[in-house]
């Protein structure tokens, strides 16, 4: 995501092929001097299907054999192709984002560009996520299922016996769901080092921090009350947000929900990008704030108009 890209750009690994926008990737990483992606440059495109093949053999002979040595080996084996997997994933991006070419157009001295693994990460005006999609969920769901089976083997040979079938199934479907789900829980908003989203400036004043998770546990952290507005109105579909949250002007300065705060608003309060907007977890922080300023008091649907 990018001010100049609204609609943000993707990058889709499969395991053959890349998809997504990969010629505008591909020019804006010659930019900085990073080597463009071409598919025939990995071999792992060539390779992986077969593994992928192999490994749903393996699953289908411990099925059929049906004997605790095989499904403890399988699994392991499927771990340890998981574990290398990620390792080559963080080398191939440690690469891409460290060597650079000298003679670059754009060069900022000490500057690296590797994308994060998992999660979030801001290179330069860009917001960077990596996450698993559809394929990803899927081997996630087989790792879960199969040691959900090694657990439950494992504790049957012990005879350690679960009370009734239902508790069984709600301890693998509580498990799954635990591996699977996304964290839609805020991030704490950390002043001197996070940027806003919106006009990259660095956030120097806790008392008006914003942040925005969508449902995929994506954080978006702002400066101003005016810029979480500004990006909303940006926004083509709202309904990818799980939350959004304000500072609590008060005390150690809380994320609370924007449906549940209470705000202030006057142009006496200089904040960082002139919003000027207060929020507060409770009347009283907000009638202090009101003796000391004339403004006006107003719910998160005021403001949004």
């Amino acid at each position: 995501m990018a001010p100049q890209y609204p609609e943000g750009l993707r990058l889709l690994i499969y395991p053959n092929k890349l998809g997504g926008n990969v010629d505008i990737v591909n020019g804006l990483n010659h930019y900085i001097g990073m080597k463009t992606l071409h598919a025939e440059d990995f071999i792992e495109f060539t390779v992986l299907p077969y593994i992928l093949g192999f490994y749903l053999l393996l699953f289908l002979v411990a099925a059929i054999v049906g004997r605790k040595k095989v499904l403890y080996w399988v699994f392991a084996a499927f771990l340890l192709f998981c574990v290398v997997a990620m390792v080559d994933f963080w080398k191939w991006e440690y690469n891409y984002g460290h060597n650079l070419d000298p003679n670059a157009a754009i060069i900022v001295p000490g500057m690296s560009y590797q994308p994060p693994l998992i999660g979030y990460k801001q290179l330069l005006n860009f917001s960077a996520f990596s996450i698993p999609d559809t394929g990803g969920w899927i081997f996630i769901g087989v790792a879960a299922l199969a040691l959900a089976c090694v657990v439950l083997e494992w504790r049957s040979s012990r005879k350690w016996k679960l009370k009734n079938k239902t508790a069984m199934t709600t301890a693998a479907a509580m498990l799954l769901l635990m591996l699977v789900s996304c964290n839609t829980s805020p991030e704490p908003i950390k002043v001197g080092t996070d940027n806003c989203t919106f006009c990259k400036m660095t956030v120097s004043d806790a008392r008006y921090g914003a942040e925005i998770v969508t449902k995929k546990g994506k954080t978006f952290k702002f400066d101003d009350a005016h810029c979480v507005l500004a990006y909303l109105k940006n926004l083509t579909d709202e309904k990818e947000i799980s939350d959004i949250y304000f500072t609590d002007f008060d005390g150690k300065h809380e994320l609370i929900k924007a449906g549940n705060a209470l705000f202030f608003q006057s142009d006496q309060l200089n904040s960082p990008m002139g919003g000027n907007v207060a929020a507060f977890s409770d009347k009283d922080g907000l009638l202090k704030l009101s003796q000391q300023f004339k403004g006006t008091e107003l719910t998160w649907n005021d403001l949004k108009k």
